[in-house]
C-alpha cells in the first residue's frame, strides 16, 4: 500500500481470532524508515518503533472479557481470572502455588509438580471460557502472576501452554495487563497500577525483560471497557533482491 508522509496506518486482519490490528508504520517523506532507537527484550540491536493498536479484541476468542463471567473463579481450591482480551489468559497468583513467580523458565519447566497442577487447572477451566476440550488446543495459556521487582505493573511467569515461556506472548501480554486494572480481581493487590482508568501505560515484568502496553479504560457502574490497547514493536529490512523464473513455468 502506498506510504503517506510522517505515519502510516495498516490495518492488519489477524486469522486466528478474527479481529483487526492497525499498526502505525513510520514514513517520513513518504518512505518507510527501518532506523531507529527503539530497543526490545529479547531482539537485538534497536529500530523504528511501530506502534500496534488492537480494535474490539474483547472476547474475540471466548465471547466476552469475562467468559465466565465472573471477576474470580475457584478452581481446584486456587482463585484464577479468565480473562480475553486478545488471547484466552487463566492468571494465577505465583504464591498459591508455592512459587515467588521470580523463579527462571528453566526452574518452572523442571517442575513436573507444578506444571501438572497448572495443566490440570487449565482442562477444567476450558469448558466454563467456552473453548470446550482444551487437552490438545494451543490456546488457553495460563499465567503466575506476582508482585513487580523492577518497577514493573506486575511480573508474569507464563505456560503456553505446556512449555514455559522465555518471555510473554503479544496478546497474551494484553490480556494480562487488562486484568491488572480490573477491580476485585486476582490481580488486585499483587500489581501495581497508580491510576484507575484513563490513558495509562503498564509495563509487565517477564523472564527475559519488560513489555510495555499502552491502555485506555473507561470504568463505569456498567463495568469496564478497554477502549484502546496499544503495543510498541520493531520492524527492520532483512533483504531486497530479484528471483528469476524459467520460461517453462509459465502457461
Amino acid at each position: 500500500m502506498p506510504a503517506r508522509d510522517g505515519i502510516t496506518s495498516v490495518r492488519i486482519h489477524m486469522v486466528n481470532t478474527g479481529s483487526v490490528a492497525v499498526a502505525h508504520v513510520p514514513t517520513p517523506g513518504d518512505v518507510v524508515t527501518y532506523e531507529g532507537d527503539t530497543a526490545i527484550d529479547g531482539v537485538p540491536g534497536t529500530a523504528a518503533a511501530i506502534a500496534i493498536d488492537f480494535l474490539d479484541i474483547a472476547g474475540s476468542a471466548c465471547g466476552a472479557l469475562l467468559p465466565t463471567g465472573n471477576v474470580v473463579d475457584e478452581v481446584n481450591v486456587v482463585r484464577v481470572i479468565c480473562i480475553d482480551n486478545g488471547m484466552p489468559v487463566v492468571l494465577l497468583n505465583a504464591a498459591d502455588s508455592g512459587k515467588t513467580g521470580a523463579e527462571s523458565a528453566a526452574e518452572l519447566e523442571a517442575d513436573a509438580a507444578l506444571k501438572r497442577r497448572v495443566e490440570k487447572i487449565r482442562m477444567a477451566i476450558g469448558p466454563r471460557m467456552n473453548l470446550g476440550d482444551v487437552t490438545k488446543k494451543p490456546v488457553l495459556k495460563m499465567t503466575l502472576i506476582a508482585p513487580p521487582r523492577n518497577g514493573g505493573a506486575v511480573m508474569t511467569r507464563s505456560f503456553i501452554p505446556h512449555r514455559v515461556h522465555e518471555a510473554i506472548g503479544v496478546l497474551g501480554t494484553v490480556s494480562v495487563t487488562t486484568s491488572c486494572v480490573l477491580p476485585s480481581s486476582v490481580a488486585e493487590g499483587i500489581a501495581e497500577v497508580k491510576q484507575a482508568g484513563g490513558a495509562m501505560q503498564l509495563v509487565v515484568e517477564h523472564p527475559t525483560g519488560f513489555f510495555a502496553v499502552n491502555m485506555e479504560v473507561a470504568i463505569t457502574a456498567a463495568g469496564i471497557t478497554v477502549e484502546r490497547a496499544a503495543l510498541i514493536r520493531t520492524a527492520r529490512k532483512l533483504m531486497q533482491g530479484e528471483v528469476y523464473i524459467g520460461d517453462g513455468v509459465w502457461p
